[in-house]
């Protein structure tokens, strides 16, 4: 301690030697302020001169806290370097450098926000006096991303004062964080009455800083298309930090100035049948009372759609829509009229008309409408006119038939209506020919019959049969005339006549109805041929017949004309046989008369003997050359049966 107590006084002497040798100073250098953020390394330089050198100088670090204090915290010279005991900086500083190159170095490791503090650098030499020098540590925390939340709830125009629309919060910043509202880019200023900021900072127990902002302003109609934010500005080391929250926009009611009022549908004219949809809207968004007025059921609906079904011209009229808003006491309206088109039944002017043949016939055809119209004429489906008026000259059977006129709207799609004329022409009756009057049947078959009549007044038709079987009849009235079909059945060939009549005359049509079935037909002829010397006897011959079945197909005559073609034939046979016996008696046929001797030997078709056999198997009669009878067995020549 002695030791000490006397380095001391020689110090305090040089001192003083110096002090009366010369007047001079220590300076010392320092930055005004160290920046850094929380949790890194801070460090603080001193630069000093003096002329003492390392071996006379004392340096000294100390700080100031916050409520003003001088607390050291470091002490070097020459011989020793102390450091402080301090709760706050105790294991997280050091110091650089010994002071002979006249600076050193204080470092602060895992800075805190409680670090920044004054920092104070003080130099003591033993001839040059003392010196200090100040820094000030700032320390700075990033703060977390700034949100935004919007009040849900609507917003409306009416309102006198600010309302509060959005609250932007930005946590756990340092130094505190600064925020700034935002519409449409544009920083919002503070408004009396109209724009209204309440800030609140919160000290979290870390000592880090968070900021909440509020933002009230009197909502106006543009509002509904604006957009909100804030904007966080922050500190840093090197400067200042920006971030920005989400954009959001808000509901805002404002009242309807005007309404617009429209046919939905149908697109284009209305006509008579259709579905008509109004729309009524307003260019508010204030929930408000709609109403639409129908002029023709003088009814009101209490919404902004009125549907009119299956509408007619009594639709008609001026439709008016009333709004009345909830929040104030403004009525608007707005009107729209409706027309709805209408086209009546056509009407046809004469409607049915008897006509004499080669007369001429002037008709019209007119339908009501609210639109221009477009008429044609047609007969069976083929158009014969256009226009209003018909005229049908030199009249004629053909001429007769219904027309139809067709009259449309062109300007709307499915606008028609329709009329008829029907036209008679006096004539007689006229049955159209059938394509085959030849019929071919076979038995207790049915055969239909169809004849069909034109003319005016309408033919009655009636039908004959050969056989005068009574025939079922069946008759329609057509638009080509009068059609007729008998059943016919089929037991023999018959005659069937079609027959058409009316006050002017007649008209007939014949049916031929051949009778078929299948048949075969066996027949067996016996002929003997004999040959002599002195004569040629031609007998007359027995045909046996066999009658069957005859092949299908195979026409039949009627019994009645059979058996009168089989009289025929036996009277020819009997006259030819009478003719050629006297011509053999009076010798014509040989060339000489009388008789002749037969001594030359003749060909079997000379000497021929016929032996015609009845089926009653009677006696053959033979007829000599002097036209005796005799008995076959007299008969000399060769005998040749022949059947066939």
């Amino acid at each position: 301690m002695a030791v000490r107590d006397t380095g001391s006084l020689l110090v305090g002497l040089l001192v003083l030697f110096h002090t009366w040798g010369a007047c001079t100073a220590v300076e010392v250098s320092m930055e005004d302020r160290v920046e850094v953020f929380r949790g890194d390394t801070a460090q603080i330089t001193c630069i000093f001169t003096s002329e003492d050198g390392i071996g006379g100088t004392t340096i000294m670090w100390l700080y100031r806290t916050r409520t003003g204090e001088r607390k050291k915290l470091y002490t070097q010279d020459s011989t020793m370097k102390i450091v402080e005991k301090d709760a706050q900086f105790t294991g997280r500083i050091s110091v650089n450098g010994t002071g002979a190159s006249g600076a050193v170095v204080l470092t602060i490791n895992n800075v805190r926000l409680e670090d920044e503090v004054e920092f104070i650098c003080s130099i003591d030499s033993l001839t040059d006096g003392n010196g200090e020098g100040r820094t000030m540590l700032k320390v700075f925390e990033t703060p977390g991303r700034p949100t935004i939340e919007a009040v849900q709830s609507p917003f409306s125009v009416n309102e006198d004062s600010p309302q509060k629309i959005a609250a932007c919060e930005v946590k756990n910043g340092y130094p505190k964080p600064n925020i700034t509202w935002y519409k449409n880019n544009t920083p919002l200023r503070i408004i009396q009455d109209v724009v209204r900021v309440d800030t609140s900072t919160t000290t979290e127990s870390s000592g880090l800083y968070s900021v909440k902002s509020e933002l009230s302003i009197k909502v106006t109609k543009e509002d509904k298309d604006a957009h909100f934010y804030c904007e966080v500005n922050y500190f840093i080391p090197t400067g200042t930090g920006m971030m920005e929250t989400n954009h959001i926009n808000i509901t805002v009611y404002y009242p309807s100035t005007d309404l617009n009022m429209w046919v939905e549908s149908p697109k284009g004219k209305i006509k008579e049948g259709d579905s008509v949809e109004l729309q009524c809207h307003g260019n508010g968004n204030l929930p408000s009372l709609i109403s639409i007025t129908d002029p023709s059921a003088e009814i009101s609906v209490d919404a902004n759609m009125m549907v009119l079904n299956n509408v007619t011209r009594q639709n008609s009229g001026v439709y008016t829509c009333t709004s009345n808003d909830w929040d104030t006491p403004l009525e608007i309206s707005k009107n729209i009229t409706v027309f709805v088109n209408y086209l009546d039944s056509a009407v046809v002017t004469p409607k049915d008309v008897e006509l004499a043949q080669g007369e001429e016939l002037m008709a019209t055809c007119n339908a009501l409408s609210s639109l221009q119209t477009h008429t044609v004429w047609f007969k069976n489906g083929v158009k014969v006119s256009k226009g209003h008026t018909l005229t049908l000259k030199d009249a004629t059977l053909h001429t007769a038939g219904t027309y139809v006129c067709m009259v449309t709207v062109p300007e709307i799609e499915g606008m028609e209506t329709s009329g008829t004329l029907l036209v008679n022409v006096k004539s007689l009756p006229e049955i159209v020919k059938p394509d085959n009057t030849e019929i071919e049947e076979s038995f207790e078959k049915s055969v239909e019959l169809s004849c069909l009549a034109r003319g005016f007044p309408a033919p009655s038709i009636t039908w004959t049969a050969s056989d005068e079987k009574v025939l079922k009849v069946t008759s329609q009235q057509t638009e080509e005339g009068v059609r007729s079909v008998a059943s016919v059945k089929v037991t023999s060939d018959l005659t069937v006549v079609c027959n058409a009549s009316n006050e002017l005359g007649t008209d007939a049509v014949t049916f031929s109805i051949k009778a078929t079935t299948q048949t075969t037909t066996q027949a067996t002829t016996s002929i003997t041929t004999t040959t002599t010397t002195t004569s040629t006897t031609i007998s007359s011959a027995t045909v046996k017949t066999e009658t069957v079945i005859p092949p299908k197909k195979i026409k039949k005559e009627g019994s009645g004309v059979i058996i009168a073609v089989i009289i025929v034939c036996i009277l020819l046979l009997a006259i030819l046989g009478s003719v050629l016996y006297f011509l053999y008696k009076k010798g014509k046929i040989c060339g000489r008369s009388g008789k002749q001797d037969l001594t030359k030997d003749k060909s079997n078709k000379d000497n021929i003997v016929v032996e015609m056999k009845s089926d009653n198997t009677e006696e053959a009669i033979l007829l000599g050359v002097n036209g005796e009878k005799k008995p076959p067995s007299d008969q000399g020549g060769e005998h040749l049966d022949v059947q066939r």
